[in-house]
């Protein structure tokens, strides 16, 4: 499992082989084997055992989103469907074989808390995979206890975040793609003050590239304070 992966432009579909592991080689791994074509064929035609439902849990902005969006771009072989917990009313898809992926669980609803227990008790006999996501581990999510129950039966997986080393890592490397040069005072400013989730540096990276080449100069502290000053948020 390569450590870090840097096709991460702001703009590029979420597969699980630009996301940046980090400290989550194990989760990335259980989830490219969800995805293999072996995963695919179901209970109910072959008797043999399915993957177990997985539940993502971390902050926002740790990737849990992009690790739902991957994997399912990833599978092979099998349906996929990803909704987010807004959108789930009174019933969830009983597709054969189906791999399905809520996000924000902790948001559902009365109503799509009943319809995602029902996914539960009859996925084994329909060959479905759930695959979700929330803030928090199951024990603290505010849901119904059947419910809670179900997912805390799930592999649990905690999406750790990043470190600052690694986060000033990939900034100096995807610069460099660029042909910029980040002086490290502007990396070192950006992780004691800026949000410091890779979206939002990805970001200002964009930013900093488009100043750069507008205003013909390097990438500095001085030219980073006057981007914030005309309204850049960090």
């Amino acid at each position: 499992m390569k450590q870090l992966v840097l096709d991460i432009r702001p703009d590029a579909p979420p597969t699980l082989d630009n996301f940046v592991v980090g400290g989550n080689e194990e989760l990335v791994a259980t989830l490219g084997a969800i995805a293999a074509p072996s995963a695919a064929p179901s209970v109910a035609t072959t008797g043999a055992p399915l993957p177990g439902h997985v539940y993502l849990w971390g902050p926002g902005g740790s990737g849990r989103s992009h690790l739902l969006r991957g994997t399912l771009a990833a599978a092979t072989g099998r349906p996929t469907a990803c909704i987010a917990a807004a959108e789930v009313g009174r019933e969830l898809p009983q597709t054969q074989d189906l791999l399905l992926a809520i996000d924000d669980v902790d948001r559902l609803g009365d109503d799509a808390q009943i319809a995602l227990f029902n996914a539960f008790n009859r996925s084994r006999s329909l060959g479905q995979t759930l695959l979700l996501a929330g803030k928090e581990a199951p024990r603290q999510l505010a849901l119904r206890e059947d419910l809670r129950t179900r997912i805390g039966q799930c592999l649990i997986y905690e999406v750790r975040p990043l470190d600052d080393e690694s986060r000033a890592a990939i900034l100096a490397t995807l610069a460099a793609r660029r042909g910029l040069r980040l002086a490290d005072e502007v990396i070192d400013f950006l992780m004691r003050h800026g949000r410091r989730d890779l979206p939002s540096l990805l970001a200002v990276l964009d930013a900093l590239d488009n100043a750069s080449l507008e205003r013909k100069r390097a990438v500095t502290l001085p030219l980073l304070r006057e981007m914030m000053q005309a309204g850049l948020d960090i």
